[in-house]
């Protein structure tokens, strides 16, 4: 005798049986009615799932990496707070060498080794580290996540073409994570869940298809699931060391006594539920600040402080392709309100060296009323980059023309102020005396204009006089250091009608026995000549 189905009722819901309706005998085709049927088009094909493929960066050591303050050169070790009690929660590898591990108790730790340099954790430095890192993994793809407190779950699959491959990019991330003195974890999956606990078990593995979870994910010991101890210790009580013994388990019975969420848990990580996730958006506009320990005011020691935060500037600008032309520094003081200080370019950069040669120059100047206890650093309104090559033979006569003039003027304002320093800009008006202003270079406006290298129809010259000097007329011509001879046809210029400085004038280029080039006009009411600008 069999024994009775037992699994739950939404598994075994059987589907309706159709039931059949037999048409009147007047009503059915014969067979060649049949044969004129039209045949019923095929039905559309379903439309494929988006393949999805996760990243995960799982990031053990943070809470140490995560501090400012590292002395290298002593032991160091992280503690918290468990139970009443100050427990290590990560020691360095000079402490571990001393016998300090996870768990111990402060006062024990610092009994093994009295030169243990010990720091309190800080989530807020972890957010803050995580959220740099996620700005940072955004120029790897557009969607990452941040999962606290120490992942990150970037979706990869629509960056596999452009990096070359899983284990290209995988490298990549890796290398950068090191350089930046983080150490890593990191594996691939279908899934977030499952990247994540193939992660934190240590498994560098790369798994593309959903059809190889299963295998993979059975061999992972139950400790990197984060589920709470209470659970762990139940499961081993009945001898569950690994996900793949979770899985022969009952799911009614697993579901009732472990909770559903645990249930739920293992079927998206295996990819029967969908498991969403939300994107992690960097603001838009750069900020950072920098806390010190203590007040200080050594200026060597404040650069490198302002150095590193450029650093961080350069990379959130690189990963968006963008640039800035100005950033404002603010030196915060315990007792004194905080000292500004603006730097401004020619021309949008985000290089590192190029910001901090204007901040050294800036800073020589600079008085702080009082040590400082904070710095902060504010990208102001970025613009979308615009880079150059000097490998192209047109580019290099270029560059080396407009580069070093900006950096000059760069320095120049940076050494005696904005205000000493500007540049000429058009204006739309064809008086001569108003056709042009000051501005200034760091402006975007006098920028275009300024350093514009397109030749102008007109011609005008550098060299205008205050006001026009009246000119002397000898046989018909006009006289400066000898008779001018008219080089071109006359511009003629007759506006302002509308205000009290109307003109009405025929301007020439001439050119005197001495070879110098003048700009000069004849009045057309009183027939007067006058000299105006003189050429280079």
């Amino acid at each position: 005798m069999s024994s009775p189905d037992k699994s739950p009722a939404i598994l075994r819901e059987a589907a309706p049986t159709p039931s059949v309706i037999t048409k009147p005998a007047h009503l059915q085709k014969t067979p060649a009615q049949q044969s004129l049927t039209p045949v019923a088009e095929p039905e559309a094909p379903r439309a494929t799932p988006v393949r999805r493929l996760w990243l995960c960066i799982y990031l053990p050591a943070l809470p140490l990496q995560a501090l400012d303050d590292i002395n290298v050169r002593e032991a160091i070790a992280v503690f918290e707070g468990r139970e009443g009690m100050q427990r290590i929660l990560l020691a360095d590898k000079k402490a571990s060498a001393a016998g300090i591990s996870p768990g111990l108790a402060v006062n024990a730790a610092l009994a093994l080794l009295p030169a243990l340099c010990l720091r309190e954790r800080s989530l807020q430095q972890e957010r803050q580290a995580l959220e740099a890192l996620a700005a940072w993994a955004e120029q790897f793809t557009s969607f990452v996540c941040i999962e606290t407190p120490s992942v990150l779950l970037l979706e990869i699959a629509g960056s596999l073409r452009l990096f070359g491959g899983p284990s290209s990019l995988r490298q990549r991330i890796a290398t950068g994570l090191e350089s930046q003195g983080f150490s890593a974890l990191l594996s691939i999956a279908p899934t977030p869940k499952a990247s994540t606990w193939l992660a934190k078990a240590g498994r560098r593995v790369c798994i593309l298809e959903q059809a190889d979870l299963t295998s993979a994910l059975r061999k992972l010991p139950i400790r990197c699931l984060g589920w709470p101890d209470s659970v762990k210790e139940h499961l081993s009580g009945m001898g569950i060391t690994c996900v793949g013994d979770c899985l022969r388990l009952p799911r009614e019975g697993f579901a009732r006594r472990f909770g559903a969420g645990r249930l739920l848990e293992l079927d998206r990580a295996l990819g029967r539920l969908p498991d969403p996730r939300q994107s992690h958006r960097a603001p838009e506009r750069f900020c950072s600040e920098y806390e010190l320990v203590e007040e200080e005011s050594a200026s060597d020691l404040l650069l490198n402080i302002c150095q590193e935060l450029l650093i961080e500037l350069e990379r959130f600008l690189l990963t968006r392709q963008l640039s800035v032309q100005r950033v404002l520094f603010g030196f915060f003081h315990l007792r004194e309100p905080a000292t500004h200080l603006t730097l401004g370019c020619v021309q949008a950069s985000r290089s590192v060296q190029h910001w901090f040669d204007l901040l050294k120059i800036k800073f020589d100047q600079l008085q702080l009323p009082a040590p400082v206890i904070a710095i902060r650093l504010a990208g102001g309104q970025s613009q979308s980059l615009t880079a150059r090559t000097s490998k192209l033979p047109f580019n290099n006569a270029g560059k080396r023309q407009s580069e070093p003039i900006a950096h000059l003027v760069e320095r120049m304002s940076a050494r005696i102020g904005d205000e000493s320093v500007h540049g000429v800009t058009t204006v739309a008006e064809h008086r001569p005396q108003y056709a042009w202003m000051p501005a200034g270079l760091t402006e975007s406006a006098a920028v275009s204009s300024y350093w514009c290298e397109e030749s102008r129809v007109l011609r005008r010259p550098l060299w205008m006089l205050p006001e026009p000097r009246p000119l002397p007329v000898e046989q018909g011509a006009p006289v400066y250091q000898g008779i001018l001879k008219l080089l071109d046809r006359p511009e003629r210029l007759e506006t302002g009608w509308w205000d009290d400085d109307g003109i009405a004038r025929d301007y020439y280029i001439a050119v005197n026995p001495a070879g110098i080039h003048v700009w000069v006009y004849q009045d057309r009411r009183s027939g007067d000549w006058y000299l105006h600008g003189i050429f280079g």
